[in-house]
């Protein structure tokens, strides 16, 4: 029982460390007068979804596959320039961060090992 608590405040701390670091970026997507340019845009979109519906549906026949296109689909993320970080205080980034990585650890391990 004890285990299964740790493991949910684990949990709970890798979600407040994602929110943390994650409320400074911003996802944008631009308008162009030609289809053409918004291609890398488009593609992160649909890499992106189809890479989360072959990990989360076909694992065992599409992993590899689907971790791939997560991969391009993120890459072509930052080709586009749709992503927009906003300044941070040193603060925020190290308390998300020390969330992220406790919580990370606590929801594997069980334990907090310096």
């Amino acid at each position: 029982m004890i285990g299964l608590s740790i493991r949910v405040i684990g949990f709970l701390l890798l979600l407040t460390g994602i929110y943390f670091l994650g409320q400074n970026i911003i996802f944008a997507s631009h308008i162009y007068p030609y289809y053409w340019r918004n291609l890398p845009a488009m593609g992160s979109v649909l890499a992106t979804a189809i890479g989360v519906i072959c990990l989360v549906f076909f694992r065992r026949e599409t992993g590899n596959f689907g971790a791939i296109l997560l991969g391009i689909g993120i890459v072509l993320v930052f080709i586009s320039g749709g992503v927009l970080l906003k300044p941070t205080s040193l603060w925020n980034f190290f308390v998300g961060f020390a969330a992220l990585a406790g919580g990370y650890k606590l929801f594997n391990e069980g334990r907090i090992r310096f």
